[in-house]
């Protein structure tokens, strides 16, 4: 089942929110309706996020929208992703050929996604057998798999492609609060590989690197810079210093359309802050104050290299 879709002239995609225990379609029909999908994090992860701006754009199309105002409201929805206003810009750039053309245009990109994203772990399973031979065990954080994508995955793509060739053991994983992305979505993926794996609470990501558990950390993107700084979901971070100080690789996994040249570093981008709800509640004093970053900013220099589905990259700044 693809992730995100689009069929009969409508945008259909997985209501994340409800994973592990109900696997519900929704049906999309507005540009409104994708927002709030977006926004909720029904549809969620860098790639997948890339697809939705695209199939948004042609939907607004579709329906005889003002095609550059929704355009900027879908761009909007998420200012950390960059996939998303990649996604759109890449449709909006044919509005001058007409709907027909727009929405060629998202089912292409729609369809690129699952083949890029195979491609990409492929050499990201290469590049760990390579340096670390025919069995690896690897730490991941938040979501990078199918559910980020249409079909396959990044970094959990590098885990699919290392099953392929029975070179994968145990995968630790973080659960990634607030919102359980690796807990609920992760472990199911991973459930469903028939892979064997171990939920850990996010500050003992660390820990497992530390006790020698896991041969190699692997974790997405949703904004690389252009000087290699690495924007993801909040954690990662602690993750990346922790395999530093082990001396094992940390390995970030996501397509060429993640890499902002435009950007020139990590404080640059500006990282989304969420709703204190989500993690004051019962356990916390009233009047207590939250302050809920969703993404982090891994400097370059602690990440020992990029895989995207054209290349390698071990260098920075990247070029």
């Amino acid at each position: 089942m693809r992730t995100i879709d689009w069929r009969n002239d409508r945008i259909v995609l997985i209501d994340q929110t409800l994973l592990p225990g109900t696997v519900k379609v929704i049906h999309v029909d507005t540009v409104d309706e994708l927002i709030d999908s977006i926004k909720r994090l029904a549809v969620r992860g860098a790639p997948a996020l890339g697809v939705a701006g695209a199939l948004g754009v042609a939907l607004a199309a579709k329906n005889g929208d003002d095609v550059r105002e929704q355009a900027e409201k879908i761009s909007k929805a998420r200012p950390t992703a960059v996939n998303l206003s990649w996604g759109v810009s890449k449709v909006l750039a044919k509005l001058d050929q007409g709907t027909e053309a727009m929405i060629e245009e998202a089912k292409h990109i729609l369809e690129d996604d699952i083949r890029r994203n195979a491609d990409l772990g492929r050499r990201g399973a290469q590049w760990l057998i390579d340096r670390l031979g025919p069995r690896i065990n690897v730490q991941t954080h938040c979501n990078a798999g199918a559910l980020a994508c249409v079909e396959w995955g990044t970094a959990l793509g590098v885990v699919r492609a290392l099953q392929e060739r029975d070179a994968i053991g145990h995968v630790y994983l973080d659960e990634t609060r607030p919102l359980l992305q690796g807990a609920r979505l992760t472990a199911w993926e991973l459930q469903q590989m028939g892979i064997d794996h171990t939920v850990v609470v996010d500050s003992a990501g660390p820990t497992v690197l530390a006790r020698g558990l896991a041969d190699a950390v692997i974790v997405g993107a949703d904004r690389i810079a252009a000087n290699g700084d690495v924007v993801n979901k909040i954690g990662t971070y602690p993750l990346a210093l922790a395999a530093h100080r082990a001396g094992i690789p940390f390995l970030v996994a996501a397509p060429e359309s993640t890499i902002d040249p435009d950007t020139p570093d990590g404080a640059r981008v500006e990282i989304e802050i969420r709703d204190a709800a989500e993690i004051l509640g019962e356990h916390t004093p009233d009047g207590s104050k939250a302050l809920n970053y969703a993404f982090d900013v891994t400097p370059a220099d602690l990440v020992t290299a990029i895989v995207t589905d054209e290349r390698i990259i071990n260098g920075k700044p990247l070029g």
